[in-house]
């Protein structure tokens, strides 16, 4: 999980640079999926082969929701990252995600796991916030909000 995360910044300026070569930030992110697709379908392809469970699923309509974000993410991360920084981004990203890992996990949404938010676990999220708020580029006017 490391070294996913280790990747996040990188698409984030890889896919903020050529948003902003291409000069539309949802082609880039059309490419970005594309090449994914490809790398996906060949891993597929080498480690389990062909599928067999296509017609079988029975998994329901809402766990096929992650692709919504996952667009969701690409299409903004494209846009902001050029504009505020990779660093601001992605901090701000950090931040949104330990707000949503720690609801999921408290409410066990999903059928994850629950592991309520007790007071260390409240104490290690409040430090991991003030960590991100304090990696922010304060050069950048992040006041000004309505630019987003």
């Amino acid at each position: 999980m490391l070294m996913a995360g280790l990747g996040i910044p990188v698409m984030a300026a890889l896919n903020g640079g050529l948003g902003s070569k291409l000069q539309s930030p949802a082609l880039a992110t059309c490419v970005l999926f594309g090449v994914g697709l490809l790398i996906s379908i060949a891993y597929l392809l080498v480690t389990e082969g062909v599928p067999t469970a296509i017609g079988r699923n029975t998994a329901p309509w809402y766990l096929y929701l992650g692709g919504f974000f996952v667009v969701f993410y690409i299409l903004t991360i494209t846009w902001v990252a050029p504009r505020f920084g990779v660093s601001n981004a992605v901090s701000f990203v950090l931040l949104g995600q330990l707000i949503a890992m720690s609801l999921i996990d408290h409410h066990g949404l999903v059928g994850v796991t629950q592991y309520p938010l007790n007071p260390q676990r409240l104490f290690g999220l409040l430090l991991m916030g003030a960590g991100v708020l304090m990696v922010l580029n304060r050069s950048s006017n992040l006041t000004d909000l309505s630019t987003l």
